[in-house]
């Protein structure tokens, strides 16, 4: 029999606590499950090799013998050599080899996978399973984001195949053994555990000889689908809008998954957003700096009046209360602040120059202390 470094397999090394092991295990389990990579005989094979090796190495007096007689480590065990495939079996009592998974095999798959397991009824038939998510981007405008809007979108989205109903079965084919769990309806687990449905037959036992023209066994197909969109006041750059059973197909008859809408919010020419409170740059004259002046600002709803104080410096900011972005999650809106810029007249009259040479006269100072 050829050696299997169970270590190699998991990548650890033989040092590894149980802890170790496990997370080692997980990571991977989660990675090349069948389930998540649906027709890779790759994967599949893969995940056959960790889940020996997590077989092992998750038990105590199976690793300690692994360690001591390497690749014969098997004919040095007595546990279980005609029982469960992979070494299990049905005896009970004092001395019986146990598998603990922490849970169980159900909730380390939970912890995986999100809990999404087929499962089957008395006559071996899949039952309903829920879709797979889905996500798109949209695009909105600043006064988009800031007043809501609906929006009426044509995207390319899975639907269950017309022709084989989802199965990926061509309609009328015989029937045939499956593959992959020779009859069972079941996949070898952790160890060779049949702890779950068979991911080729979904736990029927049998196949169609011939797969769906249509979709080509993926028991799915392409279609544009029109959908009206609510963008709620308030999004903002990364929000997502759920849309509940607007995406994936489930198996046979089940319930569709969400799509899920990522909102990217288009730059505004005028306005920078930070949070829920906005910025907006307004130009001021130098004798309105000076003397203080009543102007008009720029808002998301519209101009409003603001007053500029004596003695204000360019660059000085000023906020207006409730005039930002409305609050996604809670009541209220942020606030605006209006970042005023002194601006300095260019080709000054003879006069104009007269005036701020005088100007220059009057006022001794040194604005760099220097």
């Amino acid at each position: 029999m050829e050696f299997k470094d169970y270590y190699a397999t998991l990548g650890v090394p033989k040092t590894a606590t149980e802890k170790e092991i496990k997370q080692a295990y997980r990571r991977l389990a989660r990675k090349y499950h069948p389930d998540v990579n649906p027709g890779n005989k790759q994967a599949e094979e893969k995940f056959k090799e960790i889940s020996e090796a997590y077989e092992v190495l998750s038990d105590k007096d199976k690793r300690a013998k692994y360690d001591q007689y390497g690749e014969y480590w098997r004919q040095a065990t007595k546990a279980g050599a005609e029982g469960w495939p992979g070494g299990f079996t049905t005896q009970t009592g004092p001395g019986a080899p146990e598998f603990d998974l922490g849970g169980g095999f159900s909730d380390l798959f939970e912890t995986l996978f999100g809990g999404r397991t087929r499962t089957t009824t008395s006559r071996g038939r899949t039952r309903q399973a829920p879709g797979r998510d889905i996500t798109h981007d949209i695009e909105v405008t600043l006064e988009e984001a800031y007043s809501g809007a609906t929006r009426n979108l044509v995207l390319t989205v899975p639907e269950a195949c017309p022709v084989c109903g989802g199965t990926g079965d061509q309609p009328g084919a015989r029937r045939q053994t499956c593959p992959t769990c020779r009859g069972t309806g079941r996949s070898s687990g952790i160890g060779g555990l049949l702890g779950q449905d068979c991911e080729t037959c979904g736990g029927a036992g049998t196949v169609a000889a011939e797969r769906c023209s249509n979709c080509r066994g993926t028991g799915s197909v392409e279609r544009q689908r029109r959908l009206e969109v609510k963008i709620p006041p308030g999004v903002d750059e990364g929000s997502k809008i759920r849309l509940a059973g607007e995406g994936s197909p489930g198996v046979p008859g089940g319930p569709r998954g969400d799509l899920y809408l990522t909102v990217h919010v288009r730059p505004h020419p005028q306005f920078e957003r930070k949070g829920d409170d906005l910025t907006v740059e307004v130009p001021i004259t130098f004798p309105e700096a000076a003397l203080g002046a009543e102007i008009s600002v720029p808002t998301l709803t519209g101009r409003v009046k603001m007053k500029v104080p004596p003695g204000t410096q360019s660059g000085q900011s000023f906020r207006l209360a409730g005039l930002g972005m409305p609050r996604l999650r809670g009541s209220g809106r942020g606030d605006q602040y209006v970042k005023v810029k002194v601006t300095v007249p260019r080709n000054l009259a003879p006069r104009e120059r007269e005036i701020i040479s005088e100007l220059a006269s009057l006022r001794k100072e040194n604005p760099r202390g220097v």
